[in-house]
């Protein structure tokens, strides 16, 4: 499946990405935003309120406010995640991270993305759902829940350093 090439200030660590690895390789800066906007946009509520008084009940308005400042705070740390992955930001964490996650697994044998029991038809359709879906969060929150091989990158890598430690 032809794979578009973007170039990226940073190395490209993954075009795509799997949620669970998004969310394991967030750094404190993205939930210091999530929890900012967890409680920001309450608070902000909470200041409008303070402006000009609602008549209706205002603990209502800010557990809704709290609900809607934690989604949002979670989409614009998985995001920024993301943005490292793509390049886009300062990755060397990332980097290093994937390289000695998909390396051990290289030398388990294990596939690199994870086994995936799904035809190769739906990989791809994921993939192709799912690639750079996290510029669209406003729109639709979609996320890479499936285990495919298109992910922009050379799995090689990986491979010739297991190899060459095995050697050593």
């Amino acid at each position: 499946m032809p794979q578009k090439v973007v170039e990226t200030p940073f190395p490209l660590i993954d075009a795509d990405p799997h949620a669970g690895r998004v969310i394991r390789y967030m750094r404190p800066s993205d939930f210091a935003a999530w929890g900012a906007m967890t409680a920001g946009f309450p608070g902000a509520l909470y200041l409008w309120d303070v402006a000009d008084p609602l008549k209706s009940a205002r603990g209502t308005a800010l557990r809704v406010g709290g609900v809607a400042g934690f989604l949002g705070g979670f989409l614009l740390a998985y995001q920024r995640s993301s943005f490292r992955f793509w390049g886009w930001t300062e990755n060397k964490r990332e980097q290093e991270l994937d390289f000695a996650e998909l390396s051990q697994r290289a030398r388990e044998g294990k596939p690199l993305y994870g086994e995936s029991h799904q035809p190769e038809w739906v990989q791809n359709a994921a993939y192709s759902n799912s690639v750079f879906s996290q510029l669209k969060f406003a729109a639709f929150p979609w996320f890479n829940l499936v285990n495919h091989p298109h992910h922009g990158t050379d799995p090689n890598k990986y491979k010739s350093q297991s190899s060459s430690e095995e050697s050593s």
